[in-house]
């Protein structure tokens, strides 16, 4: 049976096609990218040594200065870090990124290429040939790929409109960009890159509770393998702001549970904050109990948080670490 199917595939021409017993090649995910961040990588994969889809669409989307650019930096910066002949390809429509922003986030910027996009149709057509020409080469590294953000991409009719004057508004845009992501998802998938993808989202007028919507069509919600709704509150050490605590809601996920939530700690001078959130998992799993304003450890003595997320090294053991992989894989993953 398997011949008579290989050869019908064989007769479709479908690059894409295999038989599910030799794995499917643009849909399974065998391995994942770290983000730099135990909990955030649990919300995603349910594991905190997994993270990004190794060849899927992530999407982070959020209101204006809730720290999407900023913290797409830090899982750029660790992907770079964690893989030492890797790449990063940024589609970049805000010129927000500065030579000196990279380089200041603690950046390679030898493996990082800015490429700034103003139209749907240019990120379609230069992403496509990123990933045609990553198809071809024989000595295939580690790349990624990201895109900040979709919400700011016009339409090449827009452009034009705007150039001659009509105030007009280009109404195929979701349509254009549900056409790129249809073709964007498969090859992503061949190519075994993983693309993260920041965007805008907006209140919806008129819903009974407030209720948070992401621009931009329904393209990228279909196209995307997850979609992370991010928000976040100040972080201060006395009266000075030292970083944020991003708040991350699993909007949508095919590999985890959705509407789970966590907090991610980014700070000014180290960035993503690897071992941040393991606490309240470790706490609500029973590896650590909260003894009023302390934390009771397994060997009987007590921390305050504070001290255990200032030095997570010396208290988040690997006993401990196995014990939490368990307990995220619980928490997050379904079934």
């Amino acid at each position: 049976m398997s011949d008579f199917l290989k050869d019908i595939i064989k007769e479709t021409g479908n690059e894409y096609a295999s038989l599910v017993s030799d794995g499917v090649e643009a849909g399974d995910v065998d391995s994942f990218i770290d983000t730099g961040s135990y909990i955030f990588n649990a919300l995603l994969s349910g594991s905190l040594y997994g993270g990004l889809p190794s060849n899927k669409i992530t999407a982070l989307a959020g209101e204006s200065a809730t720290g999407k650019t900023f913290f797409l930096m830090g899982i750029v910066k660790n992907f770079l870090d964690s893989n030492p002949n890797s790449g990063v390809i940024y589609f970049e429509s805000e010129s927000a990124i500065t030579k000196q922003m990279v380089i200041d986030r603690g950046i390679d910027p030898e493996r990082m290429v800015i490429l700034p996009v103003t139209t749907v149709q240019e990120f379609r057509t230069q992403s496509l040939k990123v990933l045609d020409s990553y198809l071809m080469k024989a000595d295939k590294r580690p790349m990624l790929m990201c895109l900040d953000s979709l919400g700011m991409l016009s339409t090449t009719k827009e452009v034009e409109d705007t150039s001659s004057g009509k105030e007009t508004r280009d109404m195929t845009r979701a349509q254009v960009l549900k056409a790129a992501f249809r073709v964007l998802t498969l090859k992503l998938g061949k190519a075994k890159i993983p693309m993260v993808i920041t965007n805008h989202t907006y209140d919806v007028v008129g819903s009974m509770f407030p209720t948070k919507e992401m621009g931009g069509g329904s393209g990228l919600k279909y196209a995307a393998s997850s979609i992370v709704y991010l928000s976040k509150k100040k972080e201060k050490d006395g009266t000075e702001v030292i970083g944020n605590i991003i708040h991350c809601k699993n909007h949508k996920s095919r590999l985890t549970q959705e509407n789970k939530m966590v907090d991610v700690r980014l700070t000014y001078n180290k960035g993503l904050d690897k071992y941040y959130g393991l606490l309240d998992l470790a706490i609500k799993y029973g590896m650590f109990k909260q003894v009023s304003t302390r934390i009771e450890l397994p060997d009987g003595t007590k921390q305050y948080a504070k001290t255990i997320n200032n030095d997570p090294e010396k208290y988040f053991t690997k006993d401990v670490m196995e014990l939490l992989n368990e307990a995220a894989s619980k928490e997050f993953k379904y079934g």
